[in-house]
């Protein structure tokens, strides 16, 4: 007697977002087939296997067998389409993605480098111990575990003999780095502690070698997946153990759809496939400090966190180079040694404003400030739009245009001008873009002997680096003033994180300029007091009810004219009544790519219900929406709401 399977074809229309019956003859749950799809050839995956075909349907048999992918990953899949308001086609293809051949003469793209590892492992402390023995102790049984303690406190080591018990007992384990081209430590260490058995995945490898790395891990040649967020997918058979480094980093957040969060993901496919989830960072999220099992090591190994002093903007002179910072700066070009400067804004100054008017120059198609670069241009960081700078202004014709702030092209000029003797290194997302040039400038830093690595908040990600003397922040304050609900928390994690990198083999100080002195995130980091700060944000979060006490659920439209996506959300708005939750909208937002945008916010203690109910609604509208040039976003738990 025949059987039928369901097969989701990989397409993204919302429309389409059903599964299709053929015929299952040699077909199992996870079998990834090219199947007939109307007039087309589709990569499908089988979802499920059915004695019956639906009423009034002639299944006809799939074309070919391509793969197949374990049946937890096919659950883990639908429940990212349900959870997170997506599509299951759109979900399936993160576990299922595809490979094409390797074109003849393609370039191979450089990848992050590895860099030697620290030394062999010592003795573990008591609380690296007792740590890793609750860990191991749940191998095979599943749990999820919040590993906290200072930078420095042997978090990567705990991680490490984790791991080893896994592979031991016959097991698999997936490491997540929120950006492993940022932390080319971390993956030496795990290359070396495990030759030949780990396999990495990154956005800079070709889809054949990306290709190559699944086939190693599927086949159990490589035991050990080191990764960013998409590695949470990776192929790993008897998976025992998936570990989250710097679980607080939002880069852990998909921003495409489906916009899943890497975190929650690895907690659920623990959770289905009887795995142990360790998420670690000395500066830990609300939602894990609040929701998971906290296993603390306490202080950094070997030394004191360094000692950090808060500069008063307002008392100085200089801007963005302090009096004090100077100073500090100074020593390093005499007696030798490293600096870390922070100064999260690219180029040279922000905007350009004009003081006879007042209008500040802007993109046309984004309601933004465009940025003046150090090539004498403005650019947009949100569209990419660049146009010359003018000498005057746009709106009056006054040539009396002035630069509003700096960025980290306006410090590099100035730290070349009166620090000539120092290596500068620049690290920002003009950088980043180039692997191979990142990789480059990290191992410069990290050979230098009178060297500052300056730029963005990549200066503060989990680097490892000899001889840093001095770690600042040059602007403290540039995220406090956002309109959304962490920028506090961010604000803390990005100064707390920063002082981790200074003195870890040698005495070394902090510096955090500011104009907020007083503001609670950075005297509260200034002191390394995360629990305090913890404890405050966890209390104003529940008054607010925002996350962890509820969920948000943010739908975002966007069209070419104004008044479009604020009638699709009104309409939205009504279909969700009823739901269990707090409906905040619409409201406009900021323009992006000479797109209008407006959003609904829910908020809610359930989220699933409300992410597919929204689904389902959208779906019902796909047509009229693609009609009018509408298209629409669903984000559960968004990292950012601006």
């Amino acid at each position: 007697m025949p059987r039928f399977a369901s097969v989701y074809p990989l397409v993204t229309a919302r429309a389409l977002a059903r599964p299709f019956t053929y015929l299952a003859d040699g077909l199992e749950k996870g079998s990834v087939v090219s199947v007939p799809f109307g007039r087309a050839h589709r990569r499908g995956v089988v979802v499920g296997l059915e004695d019956e075909a639906p009423p009034e349907v002639e299944p006809v048999a799939v074309e070919r067998v391509l793969g197949s992918v374990s049946p937890a990953l096919v659950d883990l899949a639908l429940w990212i389409a349900d959870y997170y308001g997506s599509t299951p086609a759109r979900a399936l293809a993160l576990v299922a993605p595809e490979s094409r051949a390797k074109r003849k003469g393609a370039r191979r793209r450089e990848g992050p480098k590895a860099l030697p590892a620290e030394a062999a492992p010592g003795e573990l402390t008591e609380e690296q111990q007792a740590a890793l023995e609750r860990i191991v102790g749940s191998l095979g049984k599943g749990g999820s575990f919040l590993l906290y303690g200072a930078t420095g406190s042997g978090k990567t080591e705990v991680y490490l003999r984790a791991c080893e018990e896994a592979l031991a007992r016959g097991l698999g384990a997936i490491v997540l780095v929120p950006e492993i081209a940022l932390t080319p430590q971390a993956l030496g260490r795990f290359t070396a502690r495990f030759p030949g058995r780990v396999a990495v995945l990154h956005s800079g490898m070709t889809d054949a070698e990306r290709r190559d790395e699944r086939v190693r891990i599927a086949s159990g040649e490589a035991r050990v997946v080191v990764g960013a967020r998409s590695a949470v997918f990776a192929p790993v058979e008897q998976l025992g153990l998936i570990c989250v480094d710097e679980e607080h980093d939002a880069s852990y957040k998909q921003e495409s759809d489906p916009r899943y969060d890497a975190r929650t993901v690895a907690a659920k496919r623990a959770a289905l496939e009887g795995a142990v989830a360790v998420f670690g960072s000395a500066t830990p999220r609300p939602e894990s400090w609040e929701r998971l099992e906290r296993l603390e090591l306490g202080g950094r190994l070997g030394r004191r966190l360094p000692h950090v002093q808060i500069v008063d903007l307002r008392r100085e002179a200089g801007y963005p180079l302090s009096a004090p910072l100077l100073e500090g700066l100074g020593a390093i070009a005499d007696d030798g040694g490293k600096a870390i400067l922070l100064l999260n804004r690219r180029g040279i100054a922000p905007a350009l404003h004009c003081l006879a008017c007042g209008a500040t120059i802007r993109c046309p198609s984004c309601d933004v400030a465009l940025t003046l670069h150090g090539d004498g241009a403005l650019h947009c960081h949100h569209c990419g739009r660049r146009e010359p700078s003018p000498s005057l202004c746009p709106a009056c014709g006054a040539a009396e245009l002035a630069r509003l702030g700096a960025g980290t092209e306006r410090l590099e000029q100035e730290l070349a001008e009166r620090l000539p003797a120092l290596e500068l290194i620049r690290l920002d997302a003009d950088v980043a873009s180039n692997p191979a040039e990142l990789a480059d400038r990290l191992a410069r830093f990290a050979a230098a002997d009178r060297a500052v690595l300056l730029g963005t908040q990549m200066v503060a990600k989990g680097h490892h680096f000899e001889g840093v003397a001095l770690a600042a922040v040059v602007d403290a304050d540039t995220g406090m003033a956002l309109p959304d609900f962490r920028a506090e928390e961010r604000t803390f994690q990005l100064v707390t994180q920063l002082a981790g990198r200074s003195g870890r083999d040698a005495p070394g100080r902090v510096l955090v300029q500011t104009y907020a002195p007083d503001s609670r995130p950075i005297a509260l980091a200034a002191r390394h007091d995360v629990e305090e700060f913890l404890a405050g944000e966890l209390e104003r979060r529940r008054e607010l009810g925002y996350p962890p006490f509820r969920h948000l659920v943010r739908i975002v439209v966007s069209g070419p004219g104004v008044n479009g996506p604020t009638a699709v959300l009104t309409e939205l708005r009504a279909g969700l009544e009823g739901v269990d939750g707090d409906l905040l909208g619409p409201a406009p937002l900021l323009r992006l790519r000479n797109r209008s945008r407006a959003q609904l916010l829910v908020k809610t203690a359930n989220p699933r219900p409300v992410a597919a109910l929204t689904a389902r609604l959208l779906a019902a509208a796909a047509p009229a929406m693609r009609r009018d040039g509408l298209t629409a976003s669903v984000d559960v738990d968004p990292q950012g709401l601006s």
